[in-house]
């Protein structure tokens, strides 16, 4: 007689290995800085462009881009030239992170940026998807 069922689901379950079971979210680090006279200064974007696996200028590129204000970036961190919020920094990380880093299929950061003729696209080392992302790097 063949077991019913739920039987053979808990019996799977119970022999799947415990990486498929844990679902560790992927969190983009938090910007650390500080408000100095009228500028503002990060201290960790070199870690967090480590973090997402993207070359730091890209990261700063973007970020300036987005903030529409002059910006430098030294061994020690990125000097923005005007105050800016930590929120609206954190967020515009977080578009980079949703535009170049995850997949837009399985929503992974095992990504690469390539380029081809001159079209680049995010590529997925997990799942293989490939897509055209803004040329915006």
């Amino acid at each position: 007689m063949l077991p019913d069922y739920e039987t053979m689901l808990t019996r799977a379950l119970e022999n799947l290995p415990e990486e498929v079971l844990s679902t560790s979210r992927f969190e983009v680090p938090k910007v650390v800085g500080h408000i100095q006279g009228q500028r503002t200064v990060l201290s960790n974007v070199h870690q967090i462009a480590s973090f997402l696996n993207r070359d730091v200028n890209d990261l700063v590129k973007y970020i300036l881009r987005e903030l529409a204000t002059p910006g430098d970036l030294k061994p020690k961190g990125l000097i923005l030239g005007r105050k800016v919020s930590a929120g609206r920094i954190n967020e515009k990380v977080r578009q980079f992170t949703r535009e170049f880093v995850l997949c837009k299929e399985c929503g992974k950061p095992d990504t690469k940026v390539s380029k081809e003729n001159r079209i680049t696209f995010l590529r997925c080392m997990a799942c293989g998807a490939r897509h055209p992302v803004m040329a915006k790097l």
